[in-house]
């Protein structure tokens, strides 16, 4: 087997190809830094390189395959998103006075991939502290998309989605409460999971200086980003379990199977409209033409149900509870900043900004209330989920856009020739987000100029298997989904 045919294959391809000697670990290692090297010049996606440790650990691996030993990643490539921690690999989220943290150990899900045999290339950039749809900052500079150069790959993930698409390696680790995950998957047209709130561990997912200790932090998860929705689910079970140090004592993970087998079997919701923030032509449009061929295939799709739990609830709600949570972190006179700004406002001011203003600094009594408002959303859901298996809607209302570094308080989308605020496009990251619901990211088709466009899969909290399932049978029965591979002896592509 030619070692550039398994580069881009699925992971389950690469496994038995190693397994049968059709490949080594150390090719396949080689062939990824090889690309690396030649596209990075233009991508900036890997920011932290760890090439010579990548080749120590295809070695072991191959000689661990000798031994006739099999794990589920055993000699694959994997790369690693910058804000998990990697040890001996600097970790900043971007932020410069952080430039020069090392990590002394590896985040719990590295520690589960390596352990698996994943071979670890590096780390992929972010925005600082992960706080973007767009993926720069002033240490390693600016991330640009493998479908246009001067267009955004996407963030907080949005270095491993571009470093997937360019074909660098088949897994990425990813994380998401904004649409982290699914956005720049939706971007670059590779595939994401959110997974339920809570079943990945975040051990050592945190900025410096914290320290790396078991905790769920409220909304934000960790997830496996993929070139197929195969792949996901792979690297979601060696990802997933309760951590060994604090609920792992007790519990274990058993996530239930997916709910139907066939494609036909499903019951689907498709929206394509948010009262929050228009969507654009474009998106629609492709999602208009998915409902169409889902119900030529068998599958029961509606296109409006009374189940469906108010949009704009959702998103007014998960705007505050995301505000308070970022707010939480602030140093102490930014924070001081706020409160007595959000004093200030008159009582009667309900303009964006006031609603910002209070939402950064709810008090843990104002706090307990939203959650007692999620918790009446999610019963809600519980119903709708009873009546769908499953809720397909956009990741974001655009395509990708132009790299745009301004302040981000004047920054605008242009959707169809109407400009909205940036923040806005949250909307739609924020149904399976504020709930905790599992959301997979799909590419279902291109623009009129090239760029990918993709869906989120969202299904029932805990019932992860069912929109994985739900995206590979849509992968199969539709197929062309995976971005194909850049031509190993093509020209790099031309920055516009």
């Amino acid at each position: 087997m030619n070692v550039v045919d398994t580069q881009y294959g699925r992971t389950g391809q690469l496994t038995a190809a190693l397994a049968g000697g059709q490949v080594s670990a150390a090719e396949l290692t080689e062939a990824a830094i090889a690309r690396i090297e030649r596209f990075e010049p233009l991508l900036h996606a890997v920011c932290v390189r760890d090439f010579a440790r990548a080749r120590d650990a295809a070695r072991e691996a191959d000689r661990a395959l000798a031994r006739g030993e099999r794990r589920p990643l055993l000699g694959v490539p994997l790369l690693v998103k910058e804000s998990f921690n990697v040890a001996g690999l600097p970790t900043t989220w971007g932020f410069p006075q952080h430039s020069d943290f090392v990590a002394d150990q590896d985040a719990l899900v590295v520690a589960r991939a390596k352990a698996a045999g994943a071979v670890v290339l590096g780390k992929t950039n972010v925005p600082v502290g992960l706080g973007d749809w767009q993926s720069y900052n002033e240490i390693y500079g600016t991330t640009s998309n493998p479908w246009d150069l001067a267009r955004s790959p996407g963030g907080s993930s949005g270095g491993s989605a571009a470093a997937l698409a360019a074909g660098y390696a088949p897994l990425a680790l990813g994380s998401d409460i904004g649409g982290s995950l699914r956005v720049p998957a939706h971007f670059c047209g590779v595939f994401a999971h959110k997974p339920s709130l809570g079943i990945v561990p975040g051990r050592g997912h945190l900025p410096p200086p914290f320290a790396a200790l078991p905790d769920t932090p409220d909304l934000a998860v960790v997830g496996p980003m993929a070139r197929c929705a195969t792949d996901l689910e792979l690297l979601l079970d060696v990802m997933a379990g309760p951590d060994e140090w604090d609920l792992g004592v007790a519990y274990r993970l058993e996530l239930p199977p997916p709910r139907h087998r066939r494609l036909a079997q499903h019951r689907v919701l498709v929206v394509d409209r948010h009262p929050l923030v228009p969507t654009s032509d474009a998106v629609r449009q492709a999602i208009d033409q998915l409902a169409t061929r889902l119900a030529g295939s068998g599958v029961q799709v509606s296109r409006h149900s009374e189940l469906l739990p108010d949009l704009a609830d959702c998103g007014r709600l998960y705007g505050r509870m995301l505000l308070s949570f970022f707010a939480a972190n602030l140093p102490e006179p930014g924070y001081a900043e706020l409160r007595e700004q959000a004093a200030r406002l008159p009582a009667g001011d309900t303009t964006a900004r006031a609603e910002r203003l209070r939402a950064s600094v709810l008090s843990h009594r104002d706090w307990i209330a939203a959650s007692q408002q999620r918790n009446r959303l999610r019963a809600r859901w519980r119903e709708f989920f009873r009546a769908f298996d499953a809720l397909i809607c956009p990741v974001s209302p655009v395509v990708a856009f132009a790299h745009d570094h301004s302040d981000m308080e004047g920054r605008r989308l242009d959707i169809d020739g109407v400009e909205v605020p940036y923040g806005d496009q949250i909307a739609w990251s924020g149904l399976a987000t504020l709930p905790g619901l599992p959301a997979t990211a799909i590419p279902i088709a291109r623009s009129e100029q090239g760029l990918p466009i993709g869906v989120q899969i969202i299904g029932p909290w805990l019932e992860d298997r069912t929109p994985l399932r739900l995206a590979q049978l849509l992968e199969t029965e539709f197929g062309g989904f995976t971005p194909p591979p850049l031509s190993p002896d093509a020209p790099p592509p031309a920055r516009r």
